[in-house]
């Protein structure tokens, strides 16, 4: 690891002046979703990122060159930086000192002033991260760093509890002479969860280690004794090679920094062999999942300087000009803007809002590739090439589309003579049932409400759609069958407004070959139809693995510890029961339970109390009244709710399982293979 440059800027002009009020703290324990995004999971973690995000704020300032992340063994997360700590004089305004009004009163922070002492670009635009934190806390500890003393404040449930003091005196040999020290400790009245995941806090410090080059992270986890440290002097550079280490590429990354006007521009471009697009957008180093203003102007730019090339250097006829989409196809970019004043659509960020920021992007990047363009003609023959052929396919899928998805088809005229539909004509009262095998099909439509339930019954495992275009993805006719039934159309037609079905629910057997076709039936939802898990519509049915009988009495269990658990407590039941019963009577009854075994019934006693175990081997075997008892009732089942988290997690994941390259696949496996319960083989 390179060493850090530990130069940074005075902090003499960085006072109480610069600490901008904007209104009060207390809706934020009332509606903690509004602020973090939710209280479960995800928002626990918001809580470090808000923390993390004032340090990295005085890092892109110039104030700051490392950040420390400690979780600790009682669940408490600590966050130090060697920034210039945040002032501890007396707010004007308030008229209490600058920490404690950073600490809490909302909208309070050196980000809303525009002075020079404060911050020209910020990730926390809100100012409320710190502010946030702390009303959702139980405990929260602040110690500054400034002017020789270490100053400290504690906060119980957002309130302070005493003033700032000084609690001791910089040591002379401290590398670190400034800087800020937080400790909290999340509320579990407020939160699903209070325990942090550490792979979630790596990766996504991780990510912040790359857009901020020359930042170094310390990322330590108390609970298992693991420290990891991030630096990248590449930034972007570093980051898309980490993205595409598992994929064939065109050409060496395309690196592009610029500053339009107050607003930077910088990116990252590289092409690579897959068929889908990957574009990562920031602003002030915030994730923007839905993109905004920043990736419109990058995706206009790269297709007019692609277009120009192209037919300049007759790839393409004048006529034949080639759409955003084949410009996408194989794409991976990072762009990442800073500006003074970004207008993010929500708390969380997720879109951005600067029509500025549109003309600066698409100003910075087409200038940039025209020039790498010309300077780099084999690079840019390959990008081309590969552009082309996407247009090529692009035309062919839409011919095998129009095949699939024709007028009246999508209106339920001609649905699939496999799929068995339900009555209500209402989607949001709809489920259809995606089942393996047409043993199971036949039980599920036996056993299935037919006012709202639909199954489709799949033979065999569908096409890997990871490594497929479109027209080759609609040559499969169960994948046809699926497109029709599902009534969005698909690619460049596709309309999730005209979804058949409001829940989606893949029920496959609890084996090997059950998994890996839910895992093909995730890959084309995620690669085609995202928006079916974005919208909540996809679930993944939970069939029961055993049935548990004790005399007549019979319950399903989900897992062998479950399993174990619902035996135990069947035999105590049974044994109460016993009491005063004439013993002629309990042996005729256990007679007739043994005879009723089957060979896939493990048959026991414990304690003179003898016992039936079923273990499920496949829908299949399940007759329509069980599975409908215990799969398909609303007022039963256990479904899981597909969600999309991390979609760059999520694709990296899909890449890696479902790809063509065999090697990261194999490591994947190596790495995994222990944490693997139940495996049929």
């Amino acid at each position: 690891m390179a060493k850090t440059d530990k130069t940074k800027k005075p902090a003499g002009s960085y006072t109480s002046e610069n600490i901008t009020v904007l209104e009060g703290l207390e809706p934020v324990r009332k509606r903690p979703g509004m602020y973090i995004g939710s209280t479960s999971e995800t928002g626990l973690h918001h809580l470090i990122w808000e923390i993390v995000d004032n340090s990295v704020d005085e890092a892109m300032a110039g104030h700051a060159t490392k950040i420390g992340v400690l979780i600790q063994k009682d669940g408490g997360v600590t966050v130090a930086d060697n920034g210039r700590g945040i002032p501890v004089d007396i707010h004007k305004t308030t008229k209490k000192s600058a920490l404690e009004t950073v600490m809490t009163v909302l909208h309070a922070g050196g980000k809303f002033g525009g002075d020079a002492s404060g911050y020209k670009v910020s990730g926390g635009l809100h100012g409320v991260g710190a502010a946030v934190t702390n009303a959702l806390s139980t405990t929260v500890v602040v110690q500054v760093k400034r002017d020789g003393k270490i100053y400290e404040q504690k906060y119980k449930i957002g309130k302070p509890q005493g003033a700032v003091k000084a609690v001791g005196k910089v040591d002379k040999d401290d590398p670190d002479q400034t800087g800020t020290m937080t400790t909290f400790y999340p509320d579990p009245g407020i939160f699903e969860t209070t325990e942090f995941k550490f792979k979630t806090v790596l990766e996504h410090l991780r990510s912040q280690a790359y857009l901020t080059k020359g930042l170094h992270f310390i990322i330590t986890d108390e609970r298992v004794g693991l420290t990891y440290q991030y630096y990248f002097e590449g930034g972007l550079i570093s980051y898309i090679k980490q993205l595409n280490r598992n994929k064939k590429t065109k050409s060496a990354p395309i690196y592009i920094n610029k500053t339009a006007g107050d607003i930077m521009v910088e990116a990252a471009i590289q092409y690579t062999d897959d068929y889908d697009e990957r574009i990562l957008a920031y602003a002030n180093n915030e994730y923007n999942p839905e993109g905004g203003m920043h990736v419109t102007g990058f995706r206009a730019a790269l297709t007019r300087c692609l277009n120009n090339y192209a037919t300049k250097n007759g790839y393409v006829k004048e006529s034949e000009k080639l759409t955003g989409e084949d410009m996408r196809e194989g794409l991976v970019a990072i762009i990442s803007v800073k500006l003074p004043n970004p207008q993010f659509e929500g708390q969380t960020k997720a879109k951005l809002g600067n029509p500025e920021v549109r003309t600066a992007v698409e100003a910075v990047v087409g200038e940039a590739l025209e020039f790498y363009l010309e300077e780099h003609p084999g690079d840019a023959g390959k990008i081309i090439e590969k552009v082309v052929l996407a247009a090529k396919a692009r035309l062919a899928a839409r011919a095998a589309r129009d095949s699939v998805i024709r007028k009246g088809v999508l209106e339920g005229l001609a649905l699939p003579g496999k799929l068995a539909d339900c009555s209500e004509s209402d989607p949001a009262k709809c489920e259809l049932y995606i089942v393996e095998g047409d043993s199971a099909g036949g039980s599920a439509k036996q056993g299935r409400d037919r006012r709202f339930q639909a199954i489709l019954p799949l033979r065999g495992k569908i096409l890997n759609v990871e490594r497929a275009r479109l027209d080759k993805m609609l040559s499969s006719q169960e994948i046809k069958n699926l497109v029709i039934a599902f009534g969005t159309g698909v690619g460049d037609l596709y309309d999730i407004s005209k979804l058949r079905y409001h829940r989606i629910i893949i029920m496959t057997d609890a084996d090997v070959d059950g998994a890996h076709i839910r895992t093909l039936l995730l890959t084309l939802f995620y690669r085609y139809f995202p928006d079916i898990i974005r919208g909540g519509h996809l679930y993944i049915a939970q069939p029961p693995l055993f049935q548990v009988k004790v005399g007549k009495t019979a319950e399903y269990a989900f897992s062998d510890d479950e399993r174990d658990k619902v035996l135990k407590k069947l035999v105590e039941q049974a044994k109460a029961n016993k009491k005063g019963k004439a013993k002629k009577d309990e042996a005729a009854s256990e007679t007739e339970e043994e005879q009723s075994t089957v060979e896939e019934t493990t048959a026991g006693a414990i304690d003179g109390v003898k016992f039936a175990i079923q273990r499920y081997k496949g829908l299949g075997e399940m007759n329509p009244g069980q599975l409908w008892e215990t799969t398909m009732d609303p007022q039963n089942r256990v479904m899981l709710k597909v969600k999309i988290e991390d979609a760059e997690k999520v694709s990296e994941i899909f890449e890696v399982l479902m790809g063509d390259e065999v090697a990261p696949r194999k490591r994947f496996i190596t790495t995994h293979a222990k944490a693997v319960k139940n495996l049929d083989i």
